[in-house]
């Protein structure tokens, strides 16, 4: 139980930080930020793993960094699929 939110809490955060980083923390909640931060986690562990780095799986700084580069590359990919905002 305590690892599942540990996953949610360590998502949260990366999600958060992506989502300042690439300017869209208006625009989600918490549960965005979550969902964000953990699929960031995946695709910036696979990302990693692929490039030859190091095994990331615990709760630390570097797990941190590659789950916010992660969730980076999602936002900017749902940000693509997206398509230029309409008007008002």
């Amino acid at each position: 139980m305590l690892n599942i939110i540990g996953w949610i809490l360590f998502g949260a955060l990366a999600g958060w930080l992506a989502s300042i980083i690439m300017k869209t923390n208006e625009q989600q909640g918490a549960v965005a930020n979550i969902v964000i931060g953990i699929l960031g986690a995946i695709i910036g562990g696979f990302i990693f793993s692929m490039l030859g780095g190091d095994n990331v799986d615990d709760f630390s700084l570097y797990s941190l960094i590659v789950a916010v580069i992660g969730s980076v590359i999602l936002i900017a990919l749902l940000k693509a699929f997206r398509g230029p905002k309409a008007s008002s």
